[in-house]
Order: C-alpha cells, then structure tokens, then sequence
C-alpha cells in the first residue's frame, strides 16, 4: 500500500492517488502512528513509510487543503516524531526522518503553514536532540536541516526559535558549533546558517548574539584561520620540487573562502557585531601574524610566525576582498607608518590593568572549546536572571522596551567600566571591545600629520615619503616593502609586494589620506598631484631594468603589475608628472627591452606567428590581480619547467622559443609603458588591424581586375560559385553586385598567412584551403575558419590560383617581418617592388602595408565612388593597385605602370588617414622623433629568385 507512490509533491492518477493525497489518508497515517508509538524491528518500515506518506500530505495541503495542516496540529502529530527520536531507534530512522523534515519545510510556500508546523517548540527540541554525528550521513541530513531552517528566517518567524525570556536560540549555537568541522560542506553550511541569522534586523536576537556568543564563537573562528595558515605555511616551507601544489591549492582556496565569510558579515554591516569581530580579527590574527611575520623571521622567540612570502601573499588577499573601512584602514596604518611598538604597548597596558591574561594582540589560543563557552554562557545567564533580574543583559531587554538607543550606548560605557574594574576577566564573559589599534592610528595619523603639513616643497614631500626626513619615526614594515623591490637575484618577494600595493590602492574601503602620505594615489582618488613617490618609482623602474636584462629572472606577470603601478604612481588628474630623470631611466629600460628582443629575431616563420601571438595574448588578456593571487603555485620559489603546469606568464622560460616568447611581451610592455609615458598614441602594432582588412559583406569595385571563377565545396557539402580575389594581406571570395556592373560583395575574406594549400590528388583541377582563425593563445588549437575544396575551369586556372596563394601567402608573411625588423631598428633589404608593383621615389612614400578602405564604400550606392581593388597590373593578377588622392593637392598620384603590361588605376580615399594611422613597412620606430623611412617593395619574381616557397 506505502509502496505504490515515492512522490513528494503530489502527481499520480487515478482514484487511488487521489486518495492518497486527503485529509482522511492523513487520518488513516495517524490511526498508524497512534498503534506504533515504539520502535521495533517488526514495525520501522511501517513508520518510516507513514513518516514519509504524512510529509507528503502536508506539502499537498499546504497547497490545496488548509483543513490538513489543522488536523496536524489538532492532533499534535509533531509529538510522534519527537518520541520516535527519543527511542534511539537506530540510524535507518533517524536519517529517514530527517531526510522528509527537510524535504517538508523546503517545500512549505504559506506562512501560515509553517507557523503551524514552528509551533509547540517541537522543531527546537528536535534541533537539541543528540544525533549520532559520527555518521556522515546523520550529519549531511543534520546540517541540511539547520541550513532549510534558516532560509526561513525573518522578523516574524525569528520568534519561533529564539526565546527572549530564556535567551537560547538553539538554531544558532547548535550549528555553529560544527564551524571547524573537517567536512568543508558542513563548514560551508554552517557559514550560510550563521550569515542567514545576521541578516535578520531583529535587535534582541542580535544583542544575545554579541554578548552571548559572538565573543566565543569570533575567537574561536579567528583561531582557526590562524591555525589553517600555518598549515599552509608549513605546506610552503617543506614543499620539494613542486610536489605540495595539490594540497596548497586547497589550503589557499579555503582561506579565500574564510575571507569571503568574514567579508559577508562584515558587509551586513551590523555595528556591534563588526567591532567584535573587527577587534579579534586585528589584535588577535592579522597583526600578530600576518603583519609581525613582515619583519620578524627569525624562528625563535613565543610568538608564532610564517613566512615572508606567506604574509604577503594573504595581506594582499585580505585587502582584495575585505573592505570594510575601521578594519583596513587600521591594518593599512600599521604597515604604511606603524613599527614593532604596536606589539609591546598592548602588554604594558594589559600590565597596568592588572590583568592576568597575556597580550590580547597576540595570536593565541582560546581558554575553552567553543562549545564549553557556549555551555558556561548558558548557565550563567540562567543564575543571572535568577538572582539579579536588572543586571547586563535583561538591562539591555529593558532598554529595548524603552526603545531608548542614547541609554544603551550609555548602559554599553557602564558595563565595560563595570567590568574593567573586576580586574580578571575570562575570554568567555562579556567584555567592552578594546579597539586600541584604532586609536594608535590617530595618535600616528596627528604625528605624521605634523609633519606634512609644513610648506614643503615636492622634493621634500617625496623624501618624506620613503622616510628620509623623518628621523623619529621608524617604520619597518614599509622598509621592507621597498627593499623588496630590489631583487637582482628573483623576483620572488617583489611579485607579493606589488601585488600587496595593487590591494591597498584599489581597496574601496581604504581612505586615500593614508596612502598619500608615502604618495601612492589611490585608484578612487580624483585629487590633483604635483609629487610622487621617488623611492617606489626608482623601485619599479628597477624591475623594469632587470625584466629587459638576457639573463633576468623577471617574471612576465611581476613586469605588467610593476608597469600597471607605475603608470598609476605617476599619472594625475591634471596629466603626467614623471620627471624627466626617471623618464630616460625608463627609455633606457626600452632600448634595453628592443636590444634583448633582437637577439631573437629570425627570419623563421614561426617568430612571426609568436609575435603576433604574443601580442594578441597581451592585449586580449590582461591581468587580473585577484585572479593571480587566487593561484597558489606563486607561493613556491619560481621554476622555468612547464612540467609543473604553472601559466607561462607565473614563471620563468624554458628553452629557446619560450625566452622569445618572453623577450617579446617585455618588449610590448615597455614600449606600450613608453608610449603613454611620453604621451603618444601607438601607431605601429598590432601588424594586422581589423579596421584595416576587407571584411563579409564589403562591396568592391572590381573592374578591370584579375577574378578566377570556381566552385567552393565547403566540408558540410555545401556548394556555391564564387571568384577568387588575392590581395597583399587577404583572399577574398566574391560574387557578382546586382545593383552595380563591375562590383562585388565579399563573402569570405581570410588572411594569406594563415592558409594552407594542397592539391588533389584524384583531380588536376582542385585544391583543398584551410584557413585558420588566430590562436588567442600559443597552446590553442587551431579553428579553421574556411575548409573547403575549390574546383576551377581547368587546370590552367587550378595551378594559376595555386600560384597566386602561395607567393601571396610567402610576401604577406615577409612584409611583416619587414615592419617587425623597422620596430627593432634593424635594416631592411632594399626592393624596388612588391608582388609586381613598380614604384616611383614619390610614390613609393605615399605606399602603406595595409589596405585602407573609406567606410562609405561598404554598402554604398555612390556611383561616383570608383576604385579599382584587385587590378591587373604588370601581368601578376590578384592584387591591387592603390591610387591615393591627396587632400592637400587635388592632382592624384597615380602609381606607374610598366611597360611590360596594361594597368588599370583607382582611388584611394581619405589618405590622411591611412598615413596617419599606419607607418611604411620600412619605417622605424624612431619615426616619432622625425625620421622617415621607405617602404621596401619586392616582386613575385624576386620572392622566387631567394627560394620562396609554400609552407
């Protein structure tokens, strides 16, 4: 009978399913219940099969029948329930039953409804109940019960689980005593239930938070962090030849995840929650931790500590993800102007209050398990309430009754006075939140400001910055920020550094006074500047220096963070204030990074490919902070192996096509830094512009040039009849324009350099083309953009094609190869012509590699708008020949033909442009400083006469 539906939510046909689904089947399960209140061998199936058939009605009348949900409560059948618990009856049961009160409550949509299954107390008691939580399965079906309960959590149904009168929220104290628990999916749950609580604006539950729990559980929870950072630091510090990245990965991922917690508390943005939890995360974690292990590495000595890199690696992950204003801008403080008293002067004031507990700004562990804590808590309330009714916390119900919030800020003053003056206080009594950190920071916030604020002038303001002027003020922690950025040897520590600066200056929370007193300007700062950071420009011009040197052991990502900071220090509102002196150093850096990369130059085909790879790669992707700090493999020393599986741009090259690789984007990002600097636009890369190319759907005025008709068979086994047009970069497939004779539409376009051409065997006339899209990576695999068979008239036209790509595809490829030597100031061999095109000495100049087409002729019905895009000319067919029209002089110069054959000529429009938005192929990059440069040309004859040839 139980077996004919497993349906949770209703369904099946028939008389019988809709029996099942009614008040009296309800009836029928508790006349079941009624005959079998205790468990036995012989009767678990029955009752589990009833639990589950009564979870069932339910949810159908909370959606159909209300009179349901009034049996239910009428008969009290949450009391069966209960009893069945209490009779430890075995684990099949247990689970069962927690398995459907999950199911029900996640299925209740009426308020009503649930009120009616919240009340009685019955849920709580089921909360309390001691489950056998060595079984995983309890446990998961436990949790998930909490955490559905949770979701149901507002104003109204707080009431149901917190009892002001007793103060005990078991749903609360309950779960979170599972926040250490080894399962993480149990640590996750636990943190949505406790961030589901938080967010309930409900003030009595929220103060018996703060001061019954929030003490215990906020240490208890820092411990823990703190405790899983030196197992990830000791993870780091026995690592051999790369072996712990599996398991580092998975201890950096869970401190992300207890950052992104801590973070979601702090964004509910409840004010006393945030200062406890603000207080034990600075006094009792991230400074005697994180912030004492910048300068103190030394292994002896009480206090614990991890290493360098370590501390870093996590500050830099607590200010990209925290950014709560008290809490950064006091750990900023520490770091940026703070020095190793911050350390001694708590004990001092610990000693002066005569308390017998150690530092509170030490990271130590807790007196009591949190679960003791909770217990002792508890028990103490209840005497509290028993012998002095007005005394803490019912003063603070009281007050609420009031509704009087200038008396509990006055009530908070008098119970930390009161408390204080107990002398021995335990980590588990409600005690005033010490923020002394934050009142350092003002007393350090006056001092510097003493000082910053004389008339100064830039020079001094800059020295003051790095420290210099102040000769009173020792600050460690900022010292070893810049000494690190001097790394001859590796760029280990330095990577962490810049990354720990990127964090603070882009920390929406962090106030940009404090970083502008050693000049860094924050990324949100709109103030002008007149002044930058001496010291740190010279620290990262540094890097720059030693990234362009052949033996560097710069790493490519700490090269793009050092340049992406630098352009920030020294980029204001008001334009570029770099001085001049720092600018050569970096032009020098340049020249270097051009010298370095001219040691790799090949006329090889494959360097072409890598440059243009590498600068696709560069532009398409740059870097992402929070991406890089998410990676634990930087935490291990840099190695050059790609075996480890680490991105080419985290470590150091191997071989000599990754060193070109490399020397390539050094290149890139020194000359883009260059450029911006000096205030240029770049007009050079990349090699192929996509404004510049003939695109789909272009039309062209093709009289009187050299077409091949043929039939492209496509891999899906499409057939359509196109004309085959070769220019200088590009082959086109046209078709005939039937509003205009002579114009065509481009169907296809595709780069010659990127084809491959082969005949077939079986038929004289065919050739198979493929043509690949540009990999956005060196380690993608090719797609092709066009794989098709083109079958022409005869073989005549077959070889004739075949011809016209292959040398189309070996003088695109060299051309560019041309402007790649011009941008490396190397010399250029001297052509008079290319693929076939005789030039003048004054129209030679007026010549660009691309082919540069006005917008108005795509799709224009203009008749006036001629030109000839794939003229005839010198009997080479395929290719254009381009007749610019001078703004500046009305007559236009036309590009000679030979006397070996008729050419047709065309026009080219808007010329300023195109000579203003691409240089010659010949022309250097010094052409910015003035230098002009001829474009080299080169024949088809003369590509065969040096062996060119298809590849």
């Amino acid at each position: 009978m139980f077996g004919r539906s497993r349906s949770w939510v209703g369904g099946g046909h028939g008389k019988a399913a809709r029996s099942i689904h009614s008040l009296d089947h309800l009836k029928y399960m508790y006349h079941i219940l009624t005959k079998n209140t205790t468990v036995t061998d012989h009767n678990r199936n029955l009752l589990v099969e009833t639990i589950r058939s009564i979870t069932e009605i339910l949810i159908w009348g909370d959606q159909n029948d209300s009179s349901v949900f009034d049996f239910f409560l009428e008969k009290n059948m949450f009391v069966f329930f209960l009893n069945i618990l209490r009779q430890k009856s075995g684990r099949y049961v247990c689970v069962q039953l927690l398995q459907t009160l999950n199911i029900l409550f996640e299925n209740i949509s009426h308020e009503t409804s649930l009120y009616y299954l919240l009340s009685n107390n019955y849920v709580n008691s089921i909360i309390v109940h001691k489950f056998d939580f060595s079984d995983e399965e309890i446990m998961a079906y436990y949790i998930s019960f909490l955490k559905t309960l949770s979701l149901k959590l507002n104003n109204h149904t707080v009431h149901f689980f917190y009892n002001e009168h007793t103060n005990d929220f078991a749903l609360y104290t309950e779960a979170i005593k599972f926040f250490n628990h080894p399962e993480s999916m149990v640590r996750i749950a636990v943190r949505t239930i406790t961030l589901n609580v938080y967010k309930v604006d409900n003030q009595p539950m929220l103060h018996y938070i703060r001061d019954k729990t929030a003490v215990p559980y906020f240490s208890n929870l820092v411990w823990f962090i703190g405790s899983h950072v030196i197992e990830l630091d000791n993870c780091v510090q026995t690592d051999e030849e790369h072996r712990n990245r599996g398991k580092l990965s998975d201890l950096v991922a869970e401190h992300l995840d207890h950052l992104h917690y801590l973070n979601d508390i702090l964004i509910i943005n409840c004010e006393f929650l945030n200062d406890v939890l603000t207080d034990h995360l600075l006094n009792r974690l991230f400074l005697p931790l994180y912030v004492y292990s910048l300068v103190n590495q030394d292994k002896g000595g009480e206090r614990p500590k991890i290493s360098l890199q370590v501390s870093l690696y996590l500050l830099s992950q607590v200010f990209l993800i925290i950014h709560y204003a008290p809490l950064v801008n006091s750990l900023a403080e520490v770091i940026l102007n703070g020095d190793l008293s911050v350390f001694s002067s708590k004990v001092e004031q610990d000693i002066q209050k005569n308390s017998a507990k150690s530092s509170i700004r030490c990271f130590i562990k807790p007196t009591e398990t949190l679960e003791r804590s909770l217990e002792i808590n508890k028990q103490k309330g209840k005497k509290r309430m028993q012998k002095r009714p007005n005394y803490k916390n019912v003063g603070e119900e009281d007050e609420e009754e009031r509704g009087s919030e200038d008396n509990q800020d006055d009530l908070d003053k008098s119970k930390g006075t009161e408390a204080s003056s107990k002398g021995v206080r335990t980590s588990t009594e409600n005690e005033e939140i010490e923020m002394v950190i934050m009142e350092r920071c003002k007393l350090s916030e006056l001092s510097i400001s003493a000082v910053t604020e004389q008339n100064t002038t830039d020079e001094e303001k800059s020295a003051a910055a790095s420290g210099s002027e102040i000769t009173n003020w020792n600050r460690p922690f900022l010292d070893m920020v810049y000494n690190a950025l001097d790394c001859p040897e590796d760029d280990y520590y330095a990577l962490f550094v810049l990354c720990l600066l990127y964090a603070m200056s882009h920390n929406k929370g962090l106030d940009s006074v404090k970083l502008e007193r050693i000049q860094l300007p924050a990324q949100h700062a709109a103030e002008e500047r007149n002044s930058y950071n001496h010291v740190l420009a010279e620290g990262l011009i540094r890097i720059m220096n030693y990234a362009a040197q052949p033996d560097g052991k710069i790493r490519l990502a700490t090269l793009e963070l050092g340049c992406l900071l630098l352009k920030q220090l020294v980029f204001s509102k008001n334009g570029r204030i770099i001085k001049s002196v720092h600018l050569d150093c970096l032009e020098g850096a340049r020249e270097e990074s051009v010298h370095l990369l001219r040691r790799f130059y090949k006329g090889e085909e494959i360097f072409l490919d890598m440059f243009e790879d590498e600068y696709r790669s560069m532009t398409m992707k740059p870097m992402n902070v929070e991406y890089l700090m998410m990676d634990a493999s930087i935490l291990l020393p840099p190695t050059g192996t790609p075996l480890t599986g680490i991105d080419f741009v985290k470590r150091l090259p191997c071989g000599d096509v990754e060193r070109t690789r490399r020397a390539i984007r050094v290149f890139f990002m020194l000359r883009s830094l260059s450029l911006d600097l000096q205030g240029e636009l770049e007009t050079q890369l990349p090699l192929t512009r996509e404004g510049d190319l003939i695109k789909a759907d272009d039309v062209l005025d093709l009289n009187n040039s050299d077409l091949i008709a043929c039939t492209v068979i496509t891999k899906d086994g499409g057939q359509v009849q196109r004309f085959l047009a070769v220019d200088i970069y590009q082959m086109s497939l046209v078709e005939p324009d039937v509003a205009r004779l002579g114009w065509g539409v481009v169907k296809f376009a595709g780069l010659l350099q990127d084809m491959q051409v082969t005949g077939v065997e079986d038929d004289s006339r065919a050739l198979n083309i493929i043509i690949h899209k540009p990999a956005s990576s060196p380690h993608s695999k090719p797609f092709p953009i066009l794989q098709a068979t083109f079958i022409f008239a005869d073989h005549i036209r077959c070889i004739i094609a075949k011809q016209r790509l292959a040398k189309g595809r070996i003088q695109a490829r060299r051309t560019k190869m041309q402007r790649i030597a011009a941008l490396l100031d190397l010399p250029v061999q001297p052509s008079t012509e290319v693929m076939g095109f005789g030039h003048s000495s004054g129209a030679a100049a007026q010549h660009l590699p691309f082919r540069f087409y006005d917008q108005s002729r795509r799709g224009s019905s203009d008749p006036t708008v001629q030109r000839s895009v794939f003229a005839s000319v010198d009997k080479v067919p395929g290719f254009a020949v381009a007749q610019c029209i001078n703004q500046h002089n009305p007559s236009p110069l036309s590009s000679p033909s030979p006397s070996s054959g008729s050419g047709s000529t065309g026009r080219c429009d808007s010329v300023t442009a195109s000579s203003t938005s691409t240089p010659s192929a010949a022309q250097s990059p010094a052409v910015r400083s003035g230098r002009k440069g001829r474009r080299r040309v080169f024949s088809l004859s003369e590509a065969d006469s040096h062996g060119g040839h298809w590849v």
